[in-house]
């Protein structure tokens, strides 16, 4: 099932405006995201944004200089993709979220000399540390893409071209809120990340793909990844965070993930019944 997704203004402003709960756009299914093979471009057209700043003379040697400048990979804007949005009402506990994660990318050879200066490593997959909602970064196809976690850190491997999506699974019954960033840029409005800013609503057992950065009520612009010097940070507002996925959750009010909450989960049993011996028959 694809993404349902939301947008949404700061709080404040939208009880200042409507008085009541501040609302969301929640996306409709993306088919054709979903159908695209992996590897070329396909048949969309590879926009640059608007502000990115590039003039045709030098646009050839602007581009060797930013290949030469950093090694590794970061997020092009990629083409367009179909991603139909409509509001839907959510209102957040708390001013903070309940959680927070990263997830870094690199090539092979990035992440292994990342990995080696980290130290200990362990296995994939970023996990909230309450439990019940998982990151992961997947291909166009939706494979996991390979990675590991070193000393705490989770590191995933790209290719150059490749499309990937952010996928966030809830095996709760509560609905939370997902605010995320790519290279420190908010995947809604592409500028610089913030957990006052609204995010994508994560509905119970069920999933958010977020596959590119937002351009209006009805496109995205596909992650892929490419050249630091190409990304999208790097083309508007610098590429200091380049290679950082960032994911924030915060719980709806109302919501039952009380310190208790978690305490009952954390400590249940899968198997509750008495360590006894079988009985004989009457």
């Amino acid at each position: 099932m694809r993404a349902k997704l939301v947008i949404a203004f700061l709080i404040a402003l939208l009880a200042a405006c409507a008085g009541g709960s501040p609302k969301r756009y929640q996306a409709h299914d993306s088919p054709a995201a979903e159908a695209e093979a992996d590897g070329d471009y396909g048949g969309g057209s590879y926009d640059a944004p608007a502000h990115a700043g590039t003039s045709g003379g030098d646009s050839v040697a602007r581009t060797e200089t930013r290949r030469n400048d950093r090694p590794g990979l970061g997020t092009v804007w990629g083409e367009d993709l179909t991603s139909s949005v409509q509001s839907t009402p959510f209102e957040r506990d708390s001013e903070s979220p309940f959680a927070t994660l990263g997830i870094y990318y690199n090539d092979s050879e990035g992440v292994e000399a990342h990995a080696d200066y980290r130290g200990s490593v362990d296995s994939i997959y970023a996990r909230t540390p309450h439990g019940g909602i998982s990151v992961s970064l997947t291909d166009a196809n939706g494979n996991v893409l390979p990675g590991l976690v070193a000393a705490g850190k989770t590191l995933v491997v790209g290719r150059e071209g490749d499309r990937y999506n952010i996928v966030v699974e809830n095996l709760t019954g509560g609905r939370f809120e997902v605010v995320a960033t790519v290279d420190g840029l908010d995947v809604i409005d592409g500028r610089a990340g913030d957990l006052r800013k609204r995010g994508y609503i994560l509905n119970p057992n069920d999933r958010v793909v977020i596959d590119g950065f937002r351009r209006s009520d009805s496109t995205v612009a596909a992650f892929r990844f490419g050249a630091v010097g190409e990304s999208y940070a790097a083309r508007t507002s610098g590429d200091r965070n380049v290679g950082v996925i960032g994911v924030a959750f915060f719980a709806e009010q109302g919501s039952v993930w009380t310190d208790d909450e978690i305490r009952k989960r954390d400590t249940a049993s899968p198997f509750p019944g008495d360590r006894t011996y079988a009985a004989p028959p009457r």
